[in-house]
């Protein structure tokens, strides 16, 4: 079964007695791109964080997020280095007596001055809180993984049942070229018999020539043959998934080879009938390139 490339996850852990919340997001990517946020607390912590999510996914783009709970933005506290404090405020008198300028700082204006404040989060342990984190990652991942397998599941669906609407016209294409070039030779026999008539001259050659290439130009019998052997490439790549591999490359890209059949048929087609089934062609391809943009 394959997989979609869009899933979402969540856990929940407890470190140093502060609860945290793992957040997985994974959209649609070419390669797999792994991304990690973290609270301060826990910035060393990046780079195992990563490799586990990088581990989980083969292929998209995935977002990790890592957040604490109030309780340990709670307790965090404010440091002041009231030295430094003091010679600023020495200063500012000192500066005052001498310019003729006014002004003592004040309390707010002090803690303002580089320096004088800053903020000490809580001490978390990133040894003990490691395992603790890598397990709610897996937690989030899996249920991500859940998620892109049930969408999976159910873009497989319509891929199958997509398929099989090309696979027949497909086979309309190839029954309605049949007829419009033998409407074709048929129209040149008769041309070619009314011009005999008019001036007692057969051209058998020319009469051959015309039709050879009248046939070449409509016949549509090695597209509409490549056509169904992608096709059954596509059936064939949704059969296999189940190696676990990624296959949304290989599915874009026979869907792209597909889409160049098409194209040909068109501009090949002798008929507004081929026309129309050419435009239901494409338009069929173009939903299932869309989906296939999103596959693993």
């Amino acid at each position: 079964m394959i997989r979609s490339m869009t899933g979402f996850g969540r856990a929940m852990a407890t470190v140093s007695g502060t609860p945290l919340t793992v957040e997985i997001r994974t959209v649609n990517h070419r390669h797999l791109d792994a991304a990690v946020r973290l609270p301060r607390l826990l910035s060393g912590l990046e780079q195992p964080l990563r490799k586990a999510a990088q581990a989980a996914f083969l292929r998209g783009k995935v977002d990790c997020s890592v957040q604490l709970g109030a309780e340990s933005r709670s307790q965090s506290t404010v440091e002041i280095d009231r030295v430094l404090a003091a010679s600023y405020a020495a200063f500012a008198k000192e500066w005052s007596a001498e310019s003729g300028a006014s002004g003592e700082l004040s309390a707010a204006q002090l803690l303002a001055l580089p320096g004088v404040a800053r903020v000490v989060d809580t001490n978390v342990d990133e040894d003990q809180a490691l395992p603790l984190v890598l397990a709610a990652v897996a937690e989030a991942s899996a249920a991500a993984l859940a998620m892109r397998s049930a969408e999976g599941a159910s873009i497989e669906a319509d891929f199958r049942a997509r398929l099989e609407t090309v696979d027949a016209i497909a086979n309309r294409v190839g029954e309605q070229a049949g007829v419009i070039a033998d409407g074709v030779r048929e129209r040149l026999r008769k041309r070619t018999q009314q011009l005999q008539e008019e001036t007692g001259i057969l051209d058998e050659a020319r009469l051959h020539q015309e039709v050879v290439m009248a046939a070449d130009r409509l016949d549509v019998t090695e597209e509409v043959v490549r056509l169904h052997s992608h096709v059954e490439q596509f059936r064939a790549a949704l059969d296999a998934t189940d190696s676990g591999e990624p296959v949304g490359r290989r599915l874009d890209f026979l869907v792209q080879e597909m889409g160049r059949e098409a194209n040909t048929i068109g501009s090949k087609s002798g008929g507004a009938a081929v026309s129309h089934l050419a435009v239901d062609l494409k338009t069929e391809l173009e939903r299932i390139r869309e989906q296939v943009q999103n596959v693993e």
